[in-house]
């Protein structure tokens, strides 16, 4: 497991605070395959949030070590039923996941984003948008104002 200094831990549980949990944990408990999907939502995303149904504070707290003991990950905080757990990507998976090619024309590999990177392109995108809209409706207005009258007198 890897310890977190207070700064980063404070860092890191600001930036998990819009996530959305991405793993449940339920009746079943702790299997291989919960442990699984939890890892490639740690490599994919480093940063999330696990919900837990039917469990005592006390079995919540044995999770969480378990989760982080099992994976190397580090807890970064646990309010109520939900889990927030945090490792570093590991670029030696990417690496053998997707052999890297040196055509020129051959499609780039899929890397996976964080939940930062997502944002920032959802903001971008949105102010473009924006900026659109805006240049569409000025060109509008402009159009309708040199517009002279029609036959009719004024309309």
């Amino acid at each position: 497991m890897i310890e977190l200094s207070p700064a980063r831990r404070r860092e890191l549980r600001a930036a998990a605070h819009h996530l959305n949990p991405v793993v449940s944990v339920a009746g079943n408990g702790l299997t291989q395959t919960v442990l699984g999907e939890i890892d490639r939502s740690l490599q994919a995303h480093e940063l999330i949030k696990i919900k837990v149904y039917g469990a005592e504070r006390g079995d919540r707290d044995a999770l969480m070590q378990n989760i982080c003991d099992a994976l190397g990950a580090s807890a970064v905080q646990h309010i109520g039923t939900i889990l927030v757990v945090w490792r570093e990507r590991r670029e030696e998976e990417l690496a053998t996941t997707a052999p890297k090619t040196t055509t020129s024309n051959s499609p780039r590999a899929a890397t996976a984003k964080s939940a930062r990177a997502f944002a920032a392109a959802a903001r971008r995108t949105a102010l473009i948008k924006a900026a659109a809209d805006k240049k569409r409706l000025s060109e509008k207005r402009s159009r309708s104002l040199s517009r002279k009258p029609g036959p009719l007198g004024g309309k």
